[in-house]
């Protein structure tokens, strides 16, 4: 005998069962006691069959009724216990299905912390490409723009210094830019004037759109692009796109730039 069975066997019959059985077994004897003490046990079996019929229809009919009581009153309890256990069944399922919920957003946050661990690392090589990109754009507009105010020995002396600053240039680029508009003039053609500047421009747009493309599908918030938007390569990037695509760059406040 299995578990379930022997659990069924130690579970305790409803009372009702007991009370039917009891009225049952009293009513029986209380129809043998009639038959003996009134009619007869011979008597009762010489009638017909129609009579002993008859007899026996209208005796077990009161039984007959109990049990269908009884029967209809169990059938009420084992309908309200399946309730409860439905019930209980949806609970457990409504919690398995929230626990599910919370499982799938723990591995979608882990895993979007991956991808912006994984980008942070990228940004930060990419951003010394960028650095680099800002130098030879640097470079290009000492020469033919500024060969008075920016000597060859002070762009040697910065292309130094940017090794452990990787904005250098981009600072650098956008002091000159404030101070073209402080002057009530553009920074287009300084940037753009020539074919090699212009192809600078195009190389540092293209990477920078790529690396805030890239960080945009890891932070959906947008706050690392927020970030990288305002760093001096992402001012730089939104005033070379301006000039070169006619993408307004917001207003921005002058940097200052450490001279020495």
């Amino acid at each position: 005998m299995d578990e379930t069975a022997a659990a069924e066997d130690r579970t305790p019959r409803d009372w009702r069962i007991w009370f039917g059985l009891g009225l049952s077994v009293l009513w029986l004897l209380l129809g043998v006691l009639y038959i003996g003490s009134f009619i007869g046990f011979r008597s009762f079996l010489e009638q017909g069959a129609a009579v002993i019929g008859g007899f026996l229809e209208g005796g077990f009919a009161p039984l007959a009724f109990l049990w269908l009581v009884i029967g209809y009153f169990l059938q009420q309890r084992e309908l309200a216990e399946n309730t409860r256990a439905i019930q209980a069944q949806y609970a457990e399922m409504r919690r398995t299905a929230e626990q599910a919920e919370i499982q799938a957003r723990a591995i979608q946050a882990n895993e979007l912390h991956a991808r912006q661990d994984t980008f942070i690392e990228i940004a930060a090589m990419v951003q010394r490409q960028l650095g680099g990109l800002a130098g030879m754009i640097y470079a290009a507009v000492a020469v033919r723009v500024h060969p008075k105010e920016v000597s060859p020995e002070r762009v040697g002396e910065m292309w130094g210094r940017a090794v452990g600053d990787h904005e250098l240039f981009s600072r650098s680029l956008l002091g000159l830019h404030f101070a073209q508009v402080a002057a009530g003039g553009s920074s287009k053609e300084m940037f753009l004037g020539d074919e090699q500047r212009r192809a600078y421009a195009d190389r540092y747009i293209s990477i920078f759109s790529r690396l805030l493309e890239t960080a945009r599908d890891c932070d959906p918030e947008g706050m690392i692009s927020e970030a990288i938007l305002g760093g001096s390569n992402g001012l730089l990037f939104q005033i070379l796109r301006e000039h070169r695509d006619g993408i307004p760059a917001p207003d921005y406040q002058p940097i200052p730039i450490n001279r020495k």
